[in-house]
């Protein structure tokens, strides 16, 4: 029957870290001028109580790995990176101009491409650059994510010294075929090294990434990763599926035939298989794909009920605002999306005349924050409610009426007021806030956009 489901509602579909969905946005009214107001606005409304959180896309790599969808550039030549990181602090001026009154940081992310592609002594220089006339909330958040191969001692001191205390490594797969296929070879050893290396300095949550679904990925493989990161016991996981999109541009996803991956079925076994594993290690699923043991704030923050989701994906610490630095970033004001240039050149001409280097974006409608709202819901806390007269949209019951097969397949409850999802439905979570997604369902895509949901 669990075979059957997946089968049924193994469709393209949105992974939900915005509403509406960068294919959705509304780029024709679009234009630097609102998004800019919109900034100034939640600027406004958010600074003085919960603080904002930035995220800085640092896009360089010595090699391409074959999974990744992130937009990047492959190089060794290591003096890109002062060029580079004197345009972000540019850039960070321009954001900073908007703004009346100090900014308070509550949470900071180094994403990429590889940020320990730079060296510690660049990436101290960024960091005490961002920092420099801005406030630090008491409880700020900072994190990178680390390559085990190329992350050292001293990047992990480092960091450590101006404020990162979370570091989550890109493991993917133990299995030597997997590794091989996807470009990253990494043994155990390697990831072990960092590891330690960041507790025996003062880290205080260490995360890995492991994807299912990867070519040549076997059952056993994915069990013999797991074993192998019990052995670590990092706090948190990403445990997630991996997203075929070898159509986007500038994609690496070529390396392999789409017949080297494993069927939707085998996905789903390779994905049980790792629950259970981590269940009985005593981790806990939080939201969808992601596990932490109970010391860990993401645990916390979805016990208290404060787990967030934006661009950055599943976070403890919840902003209205959150700015995206760097080549290619998403910025979220709460109100509307902006995406910054895909080309570094581009990039940092735009910046060094004096320009916000988005290209594209889109301003919210009231029915896009309504519908966002159950969107977070349900990928956060797997639950939304209409009680308040503010959630309701005149689309509901049609809305309700479509998931009655969800229902009646034992993935969800509807009640008067509100809809859980069931644990046998988590899996299933974005089948269902795609009937939610209004601008889906008017809009259904001729050609393929997303990857599958399963």
């Amino acid at each position: 029957m669990y075979d059957n489901l997946i089968d049924k509602y193994n469709i393209p579909g949105p992974r939900y870290t915005s509403y509406p969905t960068v294919p959705y946005w509304d780029i024709n009214t679009f234009s630097l001028k609102n998004w800019t107001t919109s900034v100034k606005r939640s600027f406004i409304q958010s600074n003085d109580d919960e603080g904002i959180s930035l995220y800085i896309h640092l896009p360089f790599c010595e090699s391409m790995c074959t999974f990744c969808g992130c937009n990047k550039r492959i190089t060794k030549r290591h003096e890109v990176e002062t060029p580079y990181i004197k345009t972000l602090l540019k850039e960070w001026q321009l954001y900073l101009n908007l703004f009346e009154t100090k900014p308070k940081i509550k949470e900071l992310h180094l994403g990429g491409g590889t940020p320990t592609f730079f060296s510690p002594k660049n990436l101290d220089y960024l960091i005490n650059g961002i920092f420099l006339g801005v406030e630090q909330a008491q409880d700020c958040e900072l994190s990178f994510e680390g390559h085990p191969n190329n992350t050292t001692k001293e990047h992990l001191q480092a960091l450590y010294n101006v404020g990162f205390r979370r570091v989550s490594f890109g493991v993917q797969d133990y299995d030597p075929i997997v590794q091989k296929a996807i470009h990253r070879i990494q043994p155990f050893e390697n990831v072990k090294y960092v590891t330690n290396t960041a507790r025996e300095i003062g880290y205080t949550s260490v995360g890995h990434d492991i994807i299912f679904g990867l070519p040549f990925q076997t059952e056993k493989a994915v069990r013999d990763t797991i074993e192998k990161t019990k052995e670590l016991k990092p706090d948190r996981l990403a445990f997630y599926s991996y997203a075929h999109v070898p159509w986007q541009k500038g994609n690496g996803q070529r390396g392999f035939l789409d017949s080297d991956l494993p069927t939707a079925e085998q996905k789903r076994k390779q994905y049980e298989i790792g629950k259970k594993l981590l269940s009985k290690a005593g981790y806990v699923e939080i939201g969808m794909d992601h596990f932490a043991l109970q010391n860990d704030t993401l645990y916390q923050s979805m016990q208290n009920q404060t787990l967030h989701r934006n661009f950055m994906g599943y976070t403890a610490s919840k902003t209205h605002m959150m700015i995206g630095l760097g080549v290619s970033a998403i910025s979220d004001s709460w109100y509307g999306f902006a995406q910054n240039v895909k080309n570094i050149e581009e990039y940092q001409h735009l910046v060094r005349e004096g320009i916000i280097p988005v290209y594209r974006g889109h301003i919210l409608t009231k029915e896009d924050e309504i519908i966002r709202q159950h969107i977070l819901n349900l990928m956060c806390h797997f639950k939304t409610d209409w009680e308040q007269d503010e959630l309701y949209f005149k689309e509901l019951p049609e809305v309700l009426q479509n998931i009655k097969e969800l229902e009646k397949d034992g993935l969800l409850i509807i009640n008067d007021n509100y809809i859980q999802v069931t644990e046998k439905g988590r899996p299933f979570v974005r089948n269902i806030c795609m009937a939610f997604d209004l601008r889906l369902q008017r809009n259904k895509p001729e050609t393929m956009l997303f990857s599958m949901t399963i």
